[in-house]
């Protein structure tokens, strides 16, 4: 505790044993230490590990914690406008199966800690565009554009312009951490702006030159 002499009776004050075994005493079971820790690593979600984090995924209503089925990470053969990250050329890649390859695993602290960002605000937006839009300018602050289209017919796309990350891309598609409106289809469309072939008049921001941009492939 803080200012332990306060506590000590005046008829016992001046009693140099009595004060030594008091603030011994207070040294041992002072529980600064385990408030600062009980904060850093269960309390503050920004620096939370481990138990701390699975605590949070309670709290925020993740059902099944760090449980998340992500993509195999096999590449198929394919052509280059797919990109190296999707597809591979003769000799390295194998024939699509037909059958999309999974594997289920346990998030790790980082991965499982958007997950929990993403099901909290999700938890407190409105649903509209703008506060989609918001909820991911926070969560990939610092990696590009990313935002909501209205593709009309009960439809929408979450568009990135960059790549993501399996782990990501599986809480976007399958974690069902997003908002979205009852009843309304959602998509997702990678976009590595300014790597996909366009015009001039598009600005070099925005497109790349022949040899140079892959085409655009619509979701």
């Amino acid at each position: 505790m803080q200012n332990v002499e306060q506590t000590i009776i005046s008829q016992y004050a001046n009693s140099p044993t009595l004060v030594q075994l008091i603030q011994n005493l207070n040294g041992y079971i002072d529980p600064s230490a385990d408030i600062d820790a009980f904060y850093n690593l269960i309390w503050n979600v920004d620096t939370a590990v481990g138990k701390g984090l699975d605590i949070w995924g309670k709290i925020v209503g993740l059902e099944n914690g760090r449980k998340l089925t992500i993509p195999s990470a096999e590449i198929d053969f394919g052509f280059s406008q797919a990109g190296n990250a999707s597809a591979a050329p003769f000799g390295s890649g194998v024939f699509y199966s037909g059958e999309q390859a999974t594997q289920t695993y346990l998030l790790a602290d980082g991965a499982f800690k958007t997950l929990i960002l993403v099901k909290a605000l999700a938890n407190i937006c409105d649903g509209s565009i703008p506060s989609t839009n918001q909820l991911l300018q926070n969560l990939f602050a610092g990696r590009g554009r990313c935002y909501v289209n209205d593709l009309g017919n009960m439809q929408m796309r979450f568009t990135f312009e960059f790549y993501l990350q399996p782990w990501e891309r599986a809480i976007i598609t399958q974690s069902g951490a997003l908002p979205h409106p009852t009843g309304v289809l959602t998509s997702l469309l990678e976009v590595p702006v300014p790597n996909v072939f366009g015009f001039l008049e598009a600005g070099f921001a925005c497109a790349a030159p022949f040899g140079s941009g892959a085409f655009y492939l619509d979701s």
